[in-house]
């Protein structure tokens, strides 16, 4: 039995639909090129599916343009025309707001004032206000963002500095050690020779044992 026949009509399922038009593309690409090689013709396809993948098939002896201007020929017209008038307008409307750009920008300048009535001036004047506000604003932001960075790098440094305070024993208060052995406390010089003879030391838990060591010359460290 022969396949029954379809109804040409829009297929709703959009997998369906996409299946459908895969196979069909590829048998009207297969038919274009057994009409190009049997009978010498010059043939162009150009496709696009409903999700806008574009597919094409040109005769290996000319391409799409050449097909084009062949059209063209054909039909006595020209199918760029609209296209570079369209351009062309394009251009013009384009041109008129750069140079309206530019001229606000001369008059935001104090440029260019001369022609400008009392109302024109007015506003340029309150749009050049809202703009100072604007950047001000802008400004102040940026400022007070870099504050507070800047703020919790120095609190960073800090807490890292007590860590390292901390680590190194530093927060312990010094050690005063006094070698009397030069002379005592009674007054005179013999006051003065002591305190000559007083020095402080600060004693890391982390440092080995400083029994015995000397300090400079004939002073000796002790612990007492």
């Amino acid at each position: 039995m022969g396949r029954g026949k379809i109804e040409i009509k829009r297929i709703e399922n959009a997998t369906n639909r996409q299946v459908t038009y895969s196979k069909r593309r590829t048998g009207i690409m297969k038919k274009a090129r057994e009409l190009t090689v049997l009978c010498d013709a010059q043939v162009a396809i150009i496709m696009f599916s409903s999700t806008g993948k574009y597919h094409e098939f040109c005769s290996p002896s000319t391409d799409i343009k050449g097909i084009f201007d062949r059209y063209q020929q054909a039909i006595g017209t020209s199918l760029w025309i609209e296209q570079y008038e369209n351009m062309q307008r394009t251009l013009s409307h384009l041109k008129d707001i750069n140079r309206n750009l530019r001229t606000e920008i001369r008059q935001r300048m104090g440029e260019d004032l001369d022609g400008l009535e009392f109302d024109e001036l007015r506003g340029l004047e309150q749009n050049v206000d809202a703009a100072l506000k604007e950047v001000r604003h802008r400004k102040y932001h940026v400022i007070s963002t870099q504050t507070e960075t800047y703020k919790k790098k120095v609190k960073h440094s800090y807490e890292a500095y007590k860590t390292l305070q901390q680590e190194l024993g530093l927060c312990e208060e010094p050690a005063w050690f006094v070698d009397n052995t030069g002379g005592g406390w009674d007054g005179g010089a013999g006051a003065g020779a002591a305190a000559a003879d007083m020095f402080a030391f600060r004693v890391v838990p982390s440092q080995p044992n400083l029994h015995g060591m000397a300090y400079g010359g004939n002073h000796d460290l002790r612990l007492g």
